[in-house]
């Protein structure tokens, strides 16, 4: 029977089956990767609501995935975690660098830190850092700032562009307080 279950219901833990509709949450602290929650209705969906205090919610309707698609993500995740766990560690055995070496290369990082490059030295690089990517605002006041203020609701997307328009913003303040020889951004390079 367990062999038949995609996951369990967050509210009832009724089995949810493969290749067969569930409900999740329209906010996004639900759909985390390491708690996400999921609905085998949406009687189950709206009984978590009060619990999580959410002020403007939905169900959204998904389909789990059939049988085969589930055992192909669990292999190719097992199939990394062995490919990353057969990788030596830097400076350990098999890597042909004794540990002077490690310890030298260690502390001259430490002394000479690799300077952070700006937005505009990144355009070029398509393998962008994961702080490079990283939402820099509350989604919640903005959505509260905005229906506040205006009376509408704000799309999940704007975090993104939003995000990237303050990185370029603080990218130009950098280089005004570097060009001036300081190494603290003021409110005055903005």
């Amino acid at each position: 029977m367990e062999d038949e279950v995609w996951r369990r219901c967050s509210t009832c833990k009724e089995p949810i089956g493969f290749g067969v509709p569930w409900w999740s949450c329209s906010v996004s602290t639900c759909n985390r990767a390491a708690a996400s929650l999921v609905f085998c209705s949406v009687e189950c969906w709206d009984a978590h609501v009060p619990v999580v205090r959410h002020r403007d919610a939905w169900a959204n309707e998904e389909r789990s995935p059939t049988r085969a698609e589930r055992e192909a993500e669990l292999r190719a995740q097992r199939e990394s975690e062995e490919a990353r766990k057969s990788r030596p560690a830097p400076g350990g055995a098999g890597d042909g660098r004794d540990a002077r070496e490690t310890k030298r290369e260690l502390h001259t990082r430490a002394a000479n830190p690799p300077r952070p490059t700006l937005a505009s030295e990144r355009e070029g690089n398509d393998a962008m850092s994961d702080d490079a990517k990283e939402v820099l605002v509350v989604i919640s006041k903005l959505k509260s700032y905005i229906r506040s203020t205006a009376g509408m609701n704000t799309s999940d997307a704007v975090a993104a562009v939003l995000s990237d328009r303050i990185r370029e913003i603080c990218d130009q303040a950098v280089a005004k307080a570097r060009g001036e020889g300081r190494k603290t951004v003021l409110d005055r390079d903005f």
